[in-house]
């Protein structure tokens, strides 16, 4: 590991992919980059890794056109370039995959693919072979005649990817590819990369996930508060060091010591029945029933796509049930609008932030209100009048409670990295003391210390009763803060685990619906067996060490989101 400003030695590398030299970018009131260097070797998988609001997308945004640096060269394949626009830095073969996706929701996943690139392949015939072929190629499973608006986050990211393969991209640079996927998505994802690394192609990986960083990487450099703080060898180093380099500071565990369930219900669903629209009329959610209790965290686990989205709608209001009963604390909610649902106590954390969670170009005291408008401290007389003077306040408490880096509340939620628009929002649920919390995906996108910050405060909030419903695409974060382990597949509940004793790999294959029932951790079992029948032992071994491999990518103690 070198701390220093100075890119990794290529003396083992061939020439350079992309080069960015003394990049410096400037916003009223903040210094985004300040003096950062970057050198991506061709045919490479190059990490990036940083704390929120370190300046780790605002760097990518200007290798890709959108801003224009104050300061500072880019050069591609060793010529130096200025993009004005992202169709300039198409036309030199680098592309990007956003955090949060740039998609037409209304249009299918063929004229996503196809806009704005009609030239190459038309929007027939030809582009359609082109996307098939693509998606087969790289295993995306991507269907050109789904609408955007109908799928999950995981497919909306396969398709992204595939849209950049799709105009020829070099040089890909990937934000947070992984923080919503489970670790057999993870696994097949970093096979990808390998392949597009294989003919040639350069990979920037921008992640907090440090083990994944160590596995998939070639290099990694580090920035801290807008600058180059630093480069690593992911084989000369460990994730604490890298931790260490990036925030400071060792990586969090989300381990739960002790219980605090009780015996009172505070959710209890019965027989939910969801139905799609339409002629099919198929179930989304198939007979879902579960009881949350004060002080418990029920922890979801599942592939994206298999009810998960249909179940919060239902418990949060934004759909109906076509059978079945929700109760908090004994009353029959089902019938409950959301707005009830919200002031009777139910707090969000939404799964996708940007659609759900905030109003981008609205100021951050007037998302601080959001979904909250009728309670104090955002209102007044009973909840008629809006007291902005009270939520502008609350606002700046809540930044210096949550270390939300703003310059003020007066600025747009857009202007803030994807990290600290999520510790607003995780600041705003729990100030309401909800007394049941839906949190999908709590820490998706936060960096180790936000992170640390988060788990503290759904444990806190459980000691005092709260009852969460935690959905996480972290396995990991899901079997260290659950008190109880269900997994959902095809919109049914088909599986629960002890989370003392399940493993990331046990959780997986129920997902995939290789498992059922109550997941028994059979390790013991396998170890007699192992150990009555000596030629099997080899290859138990081997089997235990490919399963702590698995462990170790995924772990949260080597991450940082």
């Amino acid at each position: 590991m070198d701390a220093s400003t100075s890119p990794p030695s290529t003396d083992r590398a061939p020439a350079c992919a992309v080069e960015l030299v003394g990049i410096t970018k400037r916003f009223p009131g903040v210094v985004a980059n300040h003096d950062i260097h970057l050198s991506v070797r061709k045919g490479t998988v190059h990490a990036l890794v940083g704390e929120n609001g370190a300046g780790k997308s605002t760097l990518m945004k200007i290798l890709y056109g959108m801003q224009k640096p104050d300061e500072g060269t880019i050069a591609v394949d060793g010529e130096k370039v200025s993009f004005a626009s992202p169709a300039d830095a198409i036309s030199r073969g680098i592309g990007m995959v956003h955090q949060h996706f740039m998609l037409a929701d209304q249009l299918t996943v063929l004229e996503n693919i196809a806009l704005g690139s009609e030239q190459l392949h038309g929007i027939g015939t030809g582009a359609r072979r082109k996307i098939a072929e693509l998606s087969d190629r790289y295993g995306l499973g991507v269907r050109p005649d789904a609408y955007v608006e109908d799928l999950g986050v995981a497919d909306r990211q396969r398709v992204e990817i595939l849209k950049v393969l799709y105009r020829g991209a070099t040089t890909l640079i990937l934000d947070e590819p992984t923080a919503v996927l489970v670790p057999q998505e993870v696994d097949a994802l970093f096979d990808n990369l390998r392949e597009l690394k294989s003919e040639g192609l350069s990979v920037i990986f921008i992640s907090h996930k440090l083990g994944e960083v160590l596995s998939v990487a070639d290099d990694i450099t580090v920035i801290r508060r807008g600058t180059t703080v630093g480069t690593a060898v992911p084989s000369e180093t460990t994730p604490r060091q890298l931790a260490e380099l990036m925030v400071g500071s060792e990586l969090p565990t989300p381990e739960t010591a002790e219980s605090t369930v009780t015996d009172r219900p505070m959710i209890e669903v019965e027989g939910l029945r969801l139905l799609a629209d339409g002629e099919s009329g198929r179930a989304l959610l198939d007979d879902i029933s579960f009881t949350i209790h004060e002080g418990e965290v029920l922890g979801l686990a599942g592939v994206e796509g298999n009810g998960q989205t249909e179940l919060i709608d239902a418990l949060i209001g934004l759909k109906h049930a076509d059978s079945g009963v929700i109760r908090m604390s004994g009353e029959n909610i089902t019938d409950w609008a959301t707005r009830r649902r919200r002031e009777g106590g139910v707090g969000y954390i939404p799964e996708d932030r940007h659609r759900h969670g905030l109003l981008l170009d609205a100021p951050l005291w007037e998302n601080r209100i959001l979904g909250h408008v009728t309670e104090k401290p955002n209102s007044r007389g009973g909840g008629f009048w809006l007291d902005t003077k009270g939520a502008q306040a609350d606002t700046r408490r809540i930044v210096e409670e949550y270390d939300v880096r703003t310059p003020g509340i007066d600025v747009t939620a857009a202007s803030l990295s994807g990290g600290n628009q999520q510790k607003l929002i995780v600041g705003r649920e729990m100030s309401h003391q909800p007394r049941f919390l839906i949190a999908a995906h709590p820490t998706r996108g936060v960096d180790v210390g936000a992170q640390a910050q988060i788990w503290d405060q759904i444990r806190e909030a459980r000691r005092e009763g709260l009852a969460v419903l935690l959905i996480s695409a972290d396995l990991d974060e899901l079997i260290g803060l659950s008190d109880t382990l269900r997994v959902i597949y095809r919109g049914r509940l088909v599986a629960d685990a002890d989370p003392a004793t399940v493993t990331p790999e046990e959780l997986g294959s129920a997902m995939t619906g290789a498992a059922s029932g109550h997941l028994e951790h059979v390790e013991d079992a396998e170890n007699d067996d192992a150990a009555a029948d000596p030629e099997n032992t080899d290859a138990a071994a081997a089997d235990a060490a490919d399963a702590v491999d698995v462990r170790k990518e995924a772990a949260p103690e080597d991450e940082a989101r």
